[in-house]
């Protein structure tokens, strides 16, 4: 056997894993769909104000100058009796933002409202560390937690502390709605992703009692399944999933409520964005490695074990569309020399196929998101295509991200930059958190753009159409990566 033949064989094998992987993720993925549409969404307990715990709302901000006022207010909005009800304001900021705080907590309290300011100097252990230090100065028995950019309803807590009248209930989550969706392409796509994640995965594993997340906020934890769980931890960039899945190992039950919305901001810029998915990617990765083997060796259901697994390894999907990817390229070239093995080809090649499995989970997210069927569908094809370009072409850089995660390789917890986005017509351009450099993926992702053109050029070279709308995806992907990246920096 010749040497190129080998490197062949060895390429086409790669080429096949990485796209098997692809497709029993899809597998799970479909299994998750055909649960949302069989399952009857519960009815929401009465709220009974004569039997209310304590709740205490945890407020974590760091450096949040242009939302956390609007987070406050919307919080004391909130319908809960004054008497069992606490508002933490978690501070770890290091710029005005401490001055707004202190000046809307003596406004507050001036009003009667119980609202604490608890402020830290070493913002050790990030946000965990701040959730985890506000637990020392609270009695109450349910910890809600928002974000700063979100901007919780009225009713918020007489939507979830119900569900806790189940004394195994550990942990309630609420639906993210965005209050800035239209505002862009990249917060469409954002936003037509979200959903998905917010519909038919979080229902359809929740329907089973399989494991799901917290969200890291707009939810409601029961603060004995926080102590029983371990408490926050900060050796993960994602502390809401590691939480999450230390509390359900020790048999917690978890709801997840679709009805519930909680609005919020989506990122505008395509900086924000990547620092947002850089620690999504990678926290997920860090938590894989930390409770994968734990889950496979628990005591839990198959099914429990099966969606675990591709739950903790999603963010690995953006490993195997960038490696597969990759080469792809001389595969197309290579093959072209080595015809006899055409049917090893096409059996490594037909988990591309996945890839139209997966389109029906959103597909049926779209059409559930709208009254109207025939609306639904054409959200779905009008978007569908370019989030799905888009997202192989964010792979490299959190291919990259899931990559250090595995590796151990430590980063601090970077924040996602908030900007008070609501109408069309607000700019993020004087956002003063806002980094508008260029960064080394960007150089890589134009190149990319490029590899991938050449894919498409030798399709028409060699007539050989079989990997052409996979390198039109990829091109089209990593070429809008870049030219958002250019447009939104200096």
């Amino acid at each position: 056997m010749e040497y190129t033949e080998i490197i062949f064989l060895t390429i086409i094998v790669i080429f096949g894993l990485s796209l098997l992987f692809i497709g029993l993720y899809s597998i799970a993925q479909i299994q998750l769909v055909f649960r949302y549409l069989n399952f009857n969404k519960k009815s929401i307990p009465v709220f009974d104000e004569k039997s209310c715990p304590i709740v205490c709302i945890q407020l974590p901000i760091y450096n949040e100058l242009y939302v956390s006022k609007r987070l406050l207010g919307a919080v004391t909005k909130i319908k809960y009796p004054a008497d069992r009800l606490e508002i933490q304001i978690l501070d770890d900021s290091t710029d005005e933002t401490q001055d707004i705080l202190k000046k809307e907590v003596e406004h507050y309290i001036s009003k009667g409202i119980n609202m604490t300011y608890v402020h830290r100097i070493d913002r050790k252990g990030y946000k965990a560390g701040a959730l985890k230090e506000g637990l020392v100065f609270t009695q109450a028995d349910f910890i809600a937690i928002f974000d700063a950019d979100f901007i919780p309803s009225e009713d918020f807590l007489h939507n979830t502390i119900p569900q806790f009248k189940n004394e195994k209930v550990g942990m309630v989550q609420t639906c993210w709605e965005h209050i800035n969706k239209n505002y862009s392409l990249l917060t469409k796509l954002q936003a037509f992703g979200l959903d998905a994640h917010f519909s038919v995965e979080q229902v359809g594993r929740n329907s089973k009692n399989n494991f799901i997340n917290f969200n890291g906020t707009a939810g409601v934890w029961r603060k004995a399944c926080i102590k029983d769980a371990g408490g926050w931890n900060a050796d993960t960039l994602t502390e809401d999933l590691d939480l999450s899945y230390r509390a359900q190992l020790k048999n917690w039950e978890f709801v997840y409520l679709e009805n519930v919305k909680s609005p919020a901001e989506l990122p505008p810029v395509m900086s924000a964005l990547r620092s947002q998915q850089y620690r999504w990617t990678k926290g997920g990765a860090e938590t894989a490695k930390k409770h994968l083997w734990k889950v496979l060796t628990s005591g839990k259901s198959f099914s429990d074990k099966w969606h675990g697994f591709f739950h903790l390894l999603n963010s690995s999907i953006f490993v195997c569309i960038l490696l597969s990817g990759i080469i792809s390229v001389p595969l197309l070239f290579l093959k072209q020399d080595f015809k006899q093995y055409d049917q090893l080809f096409l059996f490594s090649s037909v988990f591309l196929l996945s890839f139209i499995s997966i389109s029906a989970l959103y597909a049926v997210s779209s059409i559930h998101k709208h009254e109207r069927k025939r609306k639904g569908w054409l959200y779905f094809i009008t978007h569908f295509p370019l989030f799905l370009s888009f997202s192989m072409g964010l792979s490299f850089h959190n291919a990259t991200a899931v990559i250090e995660g595995y590796l151990g390789k430590k980063t601090p917890f970077v924040r996602t930059p908030k900007f008070n986005i609501q109408a069309n017509t607000d700019s993020w351009k004087k956002n003063s958190y806002l980094s508008k450099n260029l960064n080394i993926y960007s150089i890589f992702e134009a190149f990319l753009f490029l590899y991938f053109l050449v894919g498409l050029v030798a399709a028409f070279t060699f007539k050989d159409f079989s990997l052409f709308f996979y390198h039109v995806l990829l091109s089209t992907g990593f070429g809008l990566v870049f030219f958002y990246s250019i447009k939104q920096s200096k």
